[in-house]
């Protein structure tokens, strides 16, 4: 018994040791993004999460693209003088045929069916996952890792994750954000339309 319990506690400790051994999630700089666009001294990089390699760095085990919502990570950078506000941004992802989806909030995500992802669009806000089964979108990562900033202080960075439920993924698409707006004198910034496909910065 005794070697048993030896042998389980040195499997636990091999265990945590490899857990901490997986680095955490980190965002870069948004000057390492491709894709991204500078305006008024404001720098976004968006970046889609679609692959199951980029899903595992920031979500675990679940791969909210393969469940019918599209992850995009939002990095933005302050290099003015003056303080922006963030807590009015709208988010629309456009698609080539010009369509549009406007951004799920993080807290909702739970409340929509899991599942393939879809070939038409995926369950309305509002239907429940039924109770005792899990669902993959109440793990801490979908929400926890959500934009959440309010204020840019100047010289700094803030980022997280925007969801989107759009039935598909292109790289002609692009990410609309507007509803900046300076701090110090309560103007709003020119909006920012930033592709999503090759090209690099602007």
């Amino acid at each position: 018994m005794a070697g048993a319990a030896l042998v389980f506690a040195l499997q636990c400790l091999s265990s945590q040791c490899f857990a901490a051994e997986k680095p955490a999630f980190q965002v870069k700089p948004v000057e390492q993004y491709q894709h991204r666009l500078t305006s008024e001294k404001v720098t976004i990089a968006a970046e889609p999460y679609v692959t199951d390699e980029q899903a595992s760095e920031a979500f675990g085990k679940v791969n909210p693209w393969r469940l019918g919502v599209l992850p995009v990570l939002v990095v933005m950078k302050n290099t003015g003088t003056s303080a922006i506000r963030v807590d009015r941004l709208r988010f629309i992802y456009q698609l080539p045929d010009r369509s549009k989806v406007e951004n799920t909030p993080a807290s909702d995500l739970k409340f929509i069916g899991g599942g393939n992802r879809p070939k038409s669009m995926p369950t309305p806000i509002g239907i429940k996952i039924g109770k005792g089964s899990k669902n993959p979108f109440a793990e801490w990562e979908i929400e926890g890792r959500a934009f959440a900033a309010r204020m840019l202080p100047p010289g700094e960075t803030v980022s997280g994750f925007i969801y989107f439920q759009t039935p598909t993924s292109s790289d002609a698409a692009s990410l609309y954000i507007s509803g900046l707006v300076n701090a110090v004198t309560g103007s709003e910034l020119y909006y920012f339309d930033i592709p999503l496909s090759g090209g690099g910065a602007q």
